[in-house]
């Protein structure tokens, strides 16, 4: 029954991923059958990242009232229903109403599970959860590509990325039953979470730290793969097909970055593997900015995938331990939030700079928040007293099957 559970949860999970790649993916088709400028996408965007904040933040409250099971279930039904209405839009007025509940279940299920992963299984569960996300953003574009090979338009692909979701969701709530029989006890626990505001939040010792750690990691993980195509192109010389081809090997390092470190979270306590993954993330920037040939710049960008890649689901699950199961859903929320507002901004501003600068100046951008990361790191070293590179000083709590 426990592995059924999680087996649960990484589909969710997977279905999580499914719309974060297909309206990049088809927006082309979108906007040239809208008659529409190309730049209108990021409105599009900008209004789903909106959303997704602001569900972050009251899925606390969501939590507490209608447990994780329930608020999974229902926020992935609420996707299905989104993205089928996007197969039937007749105009661009549409998909941005429809980007609203997009984010909003899209927040409620990311913060849900974090949460409940962090509370009830093990580091390595975390990290392999959010390797089940790059399963689901890697799918839409391939089912796309064959939807499109066969002479279809963009609206058959979300249809079906709809029925998928919708299977999903029906498997959810079918299963909703198990989650109780596998935590009944700590299912209840959920009305005993504590609801903070933002202010109280952030009055928390350490919560300003994390929310740094999250808007440096995720500026750079979204950077890279929004800004180092254009990159290859603009400033290394790259035709944009092998250019494109090449972020494919970010998302590989993103991807297997996440799996190693599920494998090395049964040896190495979380605090280990971000500083393992800050310095693989250092001798990546170092390597992107001495790059002799194009080679070795892809493998820096795949380096960068493998180092930054960890930090986000570590990140998740030391929120119990930093501050407290009962404050856990709370401050995941506010950390998604501020995760969300990296995700709208940072490539906003990324592409503003190369704009003005020319795209030489990526590495830079880069480089300035990985600087930061590491200060706000050696903050965080004085707040809570981590382990040793390859040693812990002390046991990590282990919440596995």
């Amino acid at each position: 029954m426990a592995t059924l559970l999680i087996a649960i949860i990484y589909a969710a999970f997977i279905g999580l991923g499914l719309p974060d790649s297909l309206f990049g993916a088809s927006w082309p088709s979108i906007y040239t059958e809208f008659h529409l400028p190309i730049s209108l996408g990021g409105l599009v965007t900008s209004i789903c990242c909106s959303a997704t904040l602001v569900s972050s933040l009251l899925s606390s409250r969501l939590i507490k009232l209608l447990g994780t099971n329930k608020l999974t279930a229902c926020c992935t039904l609420l996707t299905a229903l989104a993205l089928f209405g996007y197969s039937l839009s007749g105009n661009i007025v549409c998909i941005l109403i429809l980007a609203v509940p997009l984010g909003l279940g899209a927040g409620s299920i990311d913060t849900a599970l974090n949460n409940y992963v962090a509370l009830h299984y093990s580091a390595s569960q975390m990290s392999f959860l959010h390797c089940f996300y790059g399963v689901g953003v890697t799918i839409s574009p391939f089912v796309l590509t064959l939807v499109f090979r066969n002479g279809m338009s963009w609206r058959t692909g979300y249809r079906i990325m709809a029925l998928v979701q919708f299977l999903l969701a029906a498997v959810l709530f079918a299963t909703l039953p198990v989650w109780k029989k596998v935590h009944g006890e700590k299912m209840a626990e959920e009305e005993d979470f504590e609801t903070l505001s933002l202010k109280k939040a952030a009055s928390i010792k350490g919560v300003k730290v994390m929310w740094m750690l999250f808007i440096c990691s995720c500026t750079i993980e979204v950077s890279v793969g929004n800004w180092s195509s254009t990159y290859l192109v603009e400033h290394k010389g790259l035709s944009n097909e092998l250019a494109a081809a090449s972020v494919t090997f970010y998302f590989l390092g993103m991807t297997a970055g996440r799996f190693f470190s599920g494998i090395l979270a049964k040896k190495l306590h979380s605090w280990q593997i971000v500083k393992i993954g800050l310095i693989l993330l250092g001798a990546a920037l170092v390597l992107l900015f001495v790059s002799p040939n194009n080679k070795v710049t892809i493998a820096a960008l795949m380096l960068i995938g493998l180092g930054n890649g960890p930090m986000f689901p570590n990140f998740n699950y030391l929120t119990p331990e930093n501050f407290g199961e009962k404050r856990s859903p709370a401050i995941i929320g506010t950390q998604m939030a501020v995760s969300s507002f990296a995700i709208l901004t940072g490539p906003v501003i990324c592409g503003l700079i190369g704009q003005w600068l020319g795209m030489r100046s990526f590495p830079f951008y880069l480089v300035a928040f990985y600087i930061l990361m590491l200060v706000v790191f050696g903050r965080g070293t004085r707040i809570w007293k981590m382990p040793g590179l390859f040693r812990s000083s002390r046991k990590h709590e282990e919440r596995d099957l």
